[in-house]
């Protein structure tokens, strides 16, 4: 037995049990940190290019994020020219367009994002 564990020690496997209780400590711990969160609003901005309409979708929507939701979203933009295959699967057939999955239900909005209460309303974002 003393050969078998010398063996385990050459190749790692006794300092992996060992350390295990130490990784799983650190994974909780990045847990209770919130280093792992999930965000409360999800968007998908799909646009066209760096045009001035696209730009300024992205402009208004990050403002609106900043100023509404905090830290509490993620954005995702997709441009169209470089992926068409998400537009297509999204069935978006005008841009910019603003895809909000979560939380439900599933909203789509078209256009510059410049008008704040209509998004306030249609996210039931009431501050």
């Amino acid at each position: 037995m003393a050969n078998g564990s010398k063996n385990s020690e050459r190749n790692g496997n006794g300092k992996l049990r060992d350390r295990l209780p130490d990784v799983s400590r650190e994974f909780e711990a990045a847990l209770n940190r919130k280093a792992v969160r999930r965000a409360g609003y999800i968007f998908r901005l799909y646009v066209t290019g760096s045009t001035p309409r696209s730009m300024k979708a992205v402009y208004n929507l990050k403002r609106f994020c900043e100023e509404h939701l905090a830290d509490d979203y993620d954005l995702e933009v997709i441009d169209i020219y470089k992926n068409p295959d998400a537009a297509r699967e999204e069935q978006i057939i005008a841009a910019p367009t603003l895809i909000k999955s979560l939380p439900a239900p599933l909203r789509r909005f078209v256009g510059d994002l410049s008008n704040t209460q209509m998004l306030l309303s249609r996210l039931d974002i009431y501050k």
